[in-house]
């Protein structure tokens, strides 16, 4: 059994394109996504249509995929600036209301069990309501990743949320490919896990996409935030 594991995606369709035509080269059976298919990109809709087309995907709520199923939280966080409203808004407006039930089946965390091997994907370890996530930890050392995903029982842990790359051992191996779609550089980043007899054998990848056209999608749809976003999120490469 061999999975590829994307997150993060953030609809940029050029990485999500580039990413699926690699996978679909290395012959995997199985594709996950740990959430966050929505925001922050200028694709949406396209990242949405592209990903649920694809065949054998499975696909865990992310929190930007949450907003667009339950609504933005209320009463409205301290850290959810007037920006990030008007961007989730525009996000929203984008996508067929349709897609809503679909994203409403998404599960929230998927364990299951390849070669002896217990495996949980999760977008980021749950609070005990099974709806909320716990508070991020940046830059976890393996005691930070053992204290916030105390609660799954696995051997491998995938997951993403913050971003950033991490592939850490303590009382289980704890994996974040990093985002896919939100990188400094134009790379996609996912990685592939192969079970076999032995247990597992885990590889990272990154390939390379041409984001001309990401770039131009931003500006001529006018994202709201975007300029914000490309030194938040892409490393100031876009500038603005």
């Amino acid at each position: 059994m061999k999975i590829a594991v994307i997150t993060d995606l953030h609809a940029n369709l050029p990485a999500l394109q580039a990413a699926l035509a690699a996978i679909q080269a290395e012959g995997c059976d199985l594709i996950v996504h740990t959430g966050d298919a929505i925001a922050i990109g200028p694709q949406p809709c396209e990242c949405l249509d592209a990903l649920l087309s694809a065949p054998g995907v499975q696909f865990v709520m992310g929190n930007h995929d949450a907003y667009f199923v339950d609504g933005l939280p209320e009463p409205r966080p301290d850290w959810m600036s007037d920006g990030e409203v008007e961007h989730q808004r525009w996000t929203h407006a984008q996508l067929d209301p349709r897609w809503r039930a679909t994203l409403a089946g998404w599960p929230y965390a998927v364990e299951r069990e390849f070669a002896g091997v217990r495996t949980t994907f999760v977008h980021y370890a749950l609070a005990p309501s099974g709806r909320d996530f716990a508070p991020t930890v940046r830059h976890p050392g393996v005691a930070d990743l053992d204290r916030v995903f105390g609660g799954y029982q696995s051997q491998l842990i995938f997951y993403g949320h913050d971003h950033l790359f991490s592939d850490l051992t303590g009382r289980a191996r704890y994996v974040n490919p990093g985002s896919l779609g939100c990188h400094k550089q134009a790379v996609a980043r996912y990685c592939v896990v192969a079970y076999h007899k032995r247990g597992f054998t885990l590889t990272h990848r990154s390939v390379p996409y041409d984001d001309t056209g990401l770039l131009r999608a931003f500006e001529r749809r006018r994202v709201p935030e975007r300029h914000f976003i490309y030194q938040a999120f892409f490393g100031g490469r876009y500038g603005g």
